[in-house]
């Protein structure tokens, strides 16, 4: 089999290990790094640093390069567009690609009723815009997440971000009127429930939620990753999901997916979602929306979308020219490389390889995925499940020396998640989860000398 890592230095290299001096000096230390060595070009699923070291990438960018690094068609559009003009702002002077990828995109979303599509910039752009219209919709005020959820590092989503520690903790105080819902976490239900009580128990609590936390009556919206992704790539009950979507239905209040991580065929398909048989009023989306280009959005249905008045949506760099083309480019890679049905098959080899880590190592547990949107969780031991976040990290810095970029997820900090690129190729993935066990193995190995 042919290799794809190849390491001429250690990690970080002499050139890297130069701008990481320099980066020290001039950029602050919270915005944190995974990996100290620095890139020089990525394609696919590979990324070459200016060392010449090579890394298979299983982080993709934070699920931001479903559809791979610097992609041949995106890159072509990309340059066209920079030919013919760079910006104009929406709110000055309009271009097509905006009104074409709103088309498209309202067409893919679940739902049979009108839809409209607004753009934005990142993730959290976006969940803030969801908020803001469906406040403006129901003219209530309440916003409801979920525990263990991730929304962003804004004021709003921040507040609606379950983990202090390092997205929120001495950043206070936070927005107002939101409250946070149990979601459901199998691996970690209690041992005397079955799944069935579990999940019985779970829907019960959130009805509860809504007689001793905060009304109904007075709930815009509740916002829901389908499955978490800062989280621990967590993947709650149909049922559970269907329950809550009832709820709203019948309280007037809007359902927001939250898909910034989990679209664009990530699940195996477009919006994940559509694995749970619902058509939300809201979806907003981001990351691999645009294949590293910024760009995010909310579409929804066109009564609540509409509702706003001119000038109380958008921003200067709004659903960008860049942004809008390279979207448009992403949709019609996923469709002409049938990418829904890659992640798929992707999922299953992973699963199987997790399955077979389980297996072979006390410390590897929970194993899951829905598509290409893998995990598994590093404990203690298999009977207490307890996290261990040092193990962890031990695995995804042994991962990153051998060449393989890797991230770490979850409340606890003890899950692997595997974000590759859709269009990874099966030896790159072979290869990947290969130095994915050996770092398991040597992490395991030094911790009992």
């Amino acid at each position: 089999m042919q290799k794809h890592i190849t390491l001429n230095t250690a990690i970080p290299g002499p050139k890297s290990q130069n701008l990481l001096d320099r980066r020290k000096k001039v950029v602050p230390r919270g915005i944190s790094n995974g990996c100290t060595a620095f890139v020089k070009q990525a394609n696919g699923a590979l990324v070459e640093d200016i060392d010449g070291n090579k890394f298979i990438d299983f982080a993709g960018a934070i699920g931001t390069v479903n559809v791979g690094h610097s992609h041949p068609q995106v890159v072509e559009a990309l340059q066209k567009q920079l030919e013919n003009f760079i910006h104009t702002g929406f709110n000055v002077i309009m271009y097509g690609s905006y009104i074409e990828l709103a088309e498209k995109l309202t067409e893919l979303a679940p739902g049979n009723f009108l839809k409209q599509a607004a753009f934005f910039n990142s993730g959290a752009e976006a969940v803030e815009n969801a908020v803001k219209i469906a406040r403006k919709y129901t003219k209530r005020q309440g916003v409801i997440s979920f525990t263990r959820g991730f929304h962003g590092r804004t004021l709003m989503t921040m507040t609606m971000t379950s983990k202090v520690k390092p997205y929120k903790y001495e950043f206070g105080p936070f927005a107002p009127e939101v409250y946070k819902a149990p979601y459901p976490y199998e691996y970690r239900r209690p041992k005397e429930m079955t799944e069935q009580q579990y999940n019985e128990f779970i829907i019960e609590q959130f009805e509860q939620f809504l007689v001793t936390e905060v009304s109904p009556q007075t709930v815009a919206a509740v916002v829901m990753e389908p499955v978490q992704g800062e989280g621990g790539f967590i993947i709650p009950n149909k049922a559970f999901v269907q329950r809550v979507y009832e709820i709203c239905k019948e309280n007037g209040i809007v359902f927001v997916a939250d898909e910034i991580q989990t679209g664009f065929a990530r699940t195996g398909k477009y919006f994940a979602i559509e694995h749970f048989d619902i058509a939300p009023d809201l979806i907003t989306i981001s990351k691999s929306m645009g294949a590293g280009v910024p760009i995010s959005g909310v579409i929804g249905r066109k009564e609540i979308m509409d509702v706003s008045e001119p000038g109380e949506l958008g921003g200067t760099y709004s659903g960008s020219p860049l942004g809008c083309r390279a979207a448009l480019e992403v949709l019609d890679i996923i469709e002409k490389e049938n990418l829904n049905n890659r992640a798929k098959i992707l999922g299953k080899e992973v699963l199987n390889k997790f399955e077979y880590l389980s297996n072979r190592f006390e410390q590897v547990d929970g194993v899951r995925g829905l598509g290409a949107m893998c995990a598994l969780e590093i404990v203690t031991d298999k009977h207490t499940k307890k996290p261990d976040k040092e193990m962890t990290q031990k695995i995804v810095k042994e991962a990153i020396n051998r060449g393989l970029l890797l991230l770490s997820a979850g409340i606890f900090g003890n899950v692997i998640r595997i974000l590759m690129p859709i269009t990874i190729t099966d030896e790159q993935l072979e290869e990947g989860l290969a130095i994915l066990e050996e770092s398991i193995e040597a992490a395991v190995t030094v911790q009992h000398i």
